[in-house]
């Protein structure tokens, strides 16, 4: 009896049986939740058969893009800063204007 009591008083009774029914319980649960997720994205996963019929003609390709890209004029561009979080926005845009018409005349 002595004996059954100091392996129950033991560190594998005490620490590693809790640490393993925790890891298995911890197992099933979280499969669990993950059955609901995956049970509710498919009752709220449908698609509206029009919005799925425009994106399918919606198609964008890279060298769609690319093109574009190419069209764009990349080597004449200019830096505009914007205003800082403690700056009023309208005031540095018209202090921005009156600078670009400064330039022009």
């Amino acid at each position: 009896m002595e004996r059954l009591w100091r392996l129950w008083r033991g560190r594998t009774m005490t620490f590693g049986v809790p640490l393993l029914l925790y890891l298995v319980g911890g197992s099933f649960g979280l499969r669990e939740f993950a059955q609901i997720r995956y049970d509710v994205q498919k009752l709220h996963g449908k698609v509206d058969p029009a919005l799925k019929e425009k994106l399918k003609q919606n198609t964008v390709t890279l060298e769609s893009e690319y093109e574009k890209l190419e069209k764009s004029d990349l080597d004449n561009w200019e830096n505009i800063r914007g205003p800082r979080l403690w700056e009023d926005s309208r005031t540095v845009q018209q202090q921005r204007r009156e600078a670009i018409r400064l330039k022009t005349e």
